[in-house]
């Protein structure tokens, strides 16, 4: 008995530790340490209408690091597919228990899957309506396909190129302005070696939303 209770205090014991440092001690000191050295960051990397950093989620139009959706607007950048159609719904699909809820992650289809396919070719067709000049074979794979948690800030400098005709008929903004600010806008390759060049879609239309005078 004296045996038993020996082991089973070392056992509270040892729970109780791990359940304050991994449960309590660690997070609080990982959320410290983001708030003091990261605070942007930490707190979403939240932007405003004039493109300025902000922690207030009231003054901010959106996430530099969260894609969002501007189908509806032919006169922006437009952004890669998502499989979770960037957590946007109607009151309809909120009634009916189409939308589901906030999530994020991609549809899960493999290549061979008809579904994938149609979805493909959807994307094809309506990007081609937007963009008329435009060749089938020329469209970049990253406006085809969704990113792995569907709500990709970012597009290829290839794609976003692609769409600076198309916008420039419906703005009136010269190529040569969107041009300059597709490349204010674009990041390098993380550490000049990983991943590779992109470009933030809200950062761009943020910037063509000024230039028209939408802000």
């Amino acid at each position: 008995m004296r045996s038993f209770l020996k082991y089973f205090r070392s056992a509270l014991v040892l729970t109780v530790f791990m359940l304050v440092l991994c449960g309590f001690a660690y997070p609080a000191a990982l959320t410290g340490l983001g708030q003091l050295m990261f605070p942007h960051q930490a707190n979403g990397s939240l932007i405003t209408a004039e493109g300025e950093k902000t922690d207030d989620p009231e003054k901010a139009v959106g996430s530099a690091i969260v894609g969002q959706d501007f189908s509806g607007d032919p006169r922006y950048f437009q952004c890669r597919v998502s499989g979770v159609d960037y957590n946007t719904y109607t009151e309809e699909e909120k009634e009916d228990g189409s939308y589901t809820g906030v999530g994020s992650g991609g549809s899960n289809l493999a290549p061979s899957n008809e579904e994938l396919k149609k979805r493909a070719e959807k994307s094809v067709e309506e990007f081609l309506e937007k963009n008329p000049d435009v060749e089938k074979g020329d469209i970049p794979a990253d406006l085809l396909t969704a990113s792995g948690s569907g709500l990709d800030p970012n597009i290829t400098p290839e794609s976003a190129r692609i769409q600076i005709p198309s916008i420039a008929e419906k703005t009136g903004l010269k190529e040569e302005e969107l041009r300059k600010i597709v490349e204010e806008n674009t990041d390098g390759r993380t550490l000049g070696v990983f991943g590779h060049e992109r470009v933030n879609v809200l950062k761009c239309n943020l910037e063509i939303a000024k230039a028209i005078g939408e802000i």
